[in-house]
């Protein structure tokens, strides 16, 4: 089951989350070793605070009982950003990343949102699942640890 996610679950994003920063940590062809940026319990603050003030706006899925997969998007001054959006490993391949994306599609059209943007972790091969959904390549963005 699909719906858009109340302030008062966002703190049970955390196994995505978690699972998340793992598959980075494994697909990063530069950073791998270095997820998650900040500690889980901030980013959840962050996301609340998000939600609250309007900013974003979370769905997840349900499955078995627990939240299987998410996506948060960030609207600012007409400009769409996906920021998140992960599905448990156990449950790729059954549609789920489709149903979110969709749900970020239709809220941007709703909100008169041309243009959206959405980031990916070198080497992560999502970036076949947004190019289906016609993202393309706008920048490199070089990193280096200090």
């Amino acid at each position: 089951m699909m719906r858009e996610l109340p302030c008062a679950e966002i703190h049970e994003l955390e196994e995505c989350l978690r699972e998340l920063a793992e598959h980075h940590n494994l697909v990063s062809v530069n950073f791998a070793g270095t997820y998650p940026k900040k500690p889980f319990g901030e980013t959840l603050q962050s996301f609340e605070a998000a939600v609250k003030s309007g900013k974003s706006r979370i769905a997840v899925i349900d499955a078995d009982n627990r939240i299987i997969g998410f996506c948060k998007t960030d609207i600012d001054r007409g400009q769409g950003k996906i920021d998140y959006l992960v599905v448990l490993k156990e449950y790729r391949g059954k549609g789920y990343g489709d149903m979110l994306m969709n749900w970020a599609l239709d809220l941007f059209k709703q909100c008169g949102v041309e243009q959206i943007e959405v980031k990916v972790a070198d080497g992560n091969s999502a970036i076949r699942f947004y190019e289906k959904y016609g993202f393309r390549m706008n920048a490199h963005i070089l990193k280096t640890n200090l």
